[in-house]
């Protein structure tokens, strides 16, 4: 069986679904062998680079064309096929909410969240595409993953698609993050971090209600400083005012390894976001042993269990209480967390997602 993967998601700045493209792509090239596999991209820029991001034994194979060309022609019309871009495959999988057109493929799509229907206010211009790539996807695939049951209830809610070829595929958490340690000395002055913090990990965008917290940040100003890690995203720019300069710490965009150090010396990790297909970070943090706040929605439930504290999100004095209760009386031991980030592996994540390629071929 010959798969390819849609590995656009692995040029630029890294993104969580940048992270589940090259974690599931190198478990499923490592474990599948007698398979073989390939990558493609639908970009006109930084092309060139994907040769250095996928594993040495998956093939690359794209023509150049910009990305925005091609959604507009797959939003009009089933052309260009996937096969004039990437060559014969058997299998071609849509990893970012975008399956092309295909020839004689079968076609299997991930979509990992349903923000662009569910919150529209809240994602990219370029992101509210998806109300009608998607539906076009999802008319050509053969079968589709998730990466959470609760994306996977919210999909059959909002989409006629069969159930039974829809594939729960739980995103993992690399074994890096058990080994982290707290930032040293030289990092802490870099970034500028106190010895107590809390830290927020996420692309600075609506949807991570990043807003939220600093409303609690200012009406509750004992509490240690506010650490977000991320690039930029859109929407309008956080408002700080109201919040002393040395209670808020923008690291910017942060390299995987100062990110692992950042959340394993935290305090806590604080998570409000709206809404989440999977939610990594506070899974990761769970890893480092670090104590999490998270939104109380159905996938953190599900994802994080009962080694976390829950506030809704929409209520600013509720997340504060949680973020103070959760400081003087985390959630768990550092044991526990650990123990539950340790049963979501990207083996198994690559495992459920070779069941997807086996039930579109079949």
């Amino acid at each position: 069986m010959r798969v390819t993967l849609d590995a656009t998601p692995l040029l630029g700045q890294r993104t969580g679904i940048g992270t589940y493209v090259e974690r599931v792509l190198g478990a499923l090239s490592a474990g599948y062998l007698a398979d073989d596999w390939a990558a493609t991209a639908f970009t006109w820029r930084g092309r060139e680079a994907l040769p250095d991001r996928v594993p040495p034994s998956v093939d690359v194979h794209a023509r150049p064309a910009p990305a925005r060309a091609l959604h507009a022609a797959w939003l009009r019309a089933n052309f260009p096929a996937v096969e004039a871009i990437c060559g014969r495959t058997d299998v071609f999988h849509g990893t970012n909410f975008v399956l092309p057109p295909l020839q004689r493929a079968a076609g299997v799509l991930t979509v990992h969240d349903l923000a662009y229907l569910r919150y529209p206010h809240t994602v990219a211009r370029a992101s509210l595409a998806y109300a009608e790539l998607v539906p076009r996807g999802l008319r050509r695939a053969a079968a589709v993953t998730v990466v959470s049951q609760a994306m996977a209830h919210q999909l059959l809610e909002a989409y006629r698609f069969p159930a039974e070829r829809v594939v729960v595929t739980p995103l993992g958490v690399d074994p890096t993050w058990f080994t982290a340690t707290s930032p040293a000395a030289e990092l802490r002055r870099e970034l500028g971090l106190p010895a107590e913090y809390v830290v927020a990990v996420g692309t600075l965008e609506p949807r991570k209600n990043l807003g939220a917290l600093l409303d609690v940040w200012r009406a509750r100003p004992e509490l240690p400083p506010l650490v977000l890690v991320g690039g930029a995203g859109w929407g309008q720019a956080l408002d700080a005012s109201g919040i002393a300069a040395d209670k808020l710490i923008r690291t910017g965009h942060l390299g995987a390894e100062q990110v692992r150090e950042v959340v394993a010396g935290a305090s806590l990790l604080a998570f409000p976001s709206l809404d989440e297909g999977f939610g990594l970070p506070p899974l990761e943090a769970l890893a480092t042993g670090t104590p999490v706040m998270a939104a109380d929605i159905p996938v953190t439930r599900e994802v994080l269990g009962d080694q976390a504290a829950y506030a809704d999100p929409r209520d600013v004095e509720a997340i504060a209480d949680a973020i103070a209760t959760a400081l003087h009386e985390p959630v768990g031991t550092r044991q526990t967390r650990q123990d539950r980030a340790a049963t979501f592996t990207w083996q198994r994540c690559a495992e459920r997602t070779h069941a997807a390629y086996e039930l579109a071929l079949g």
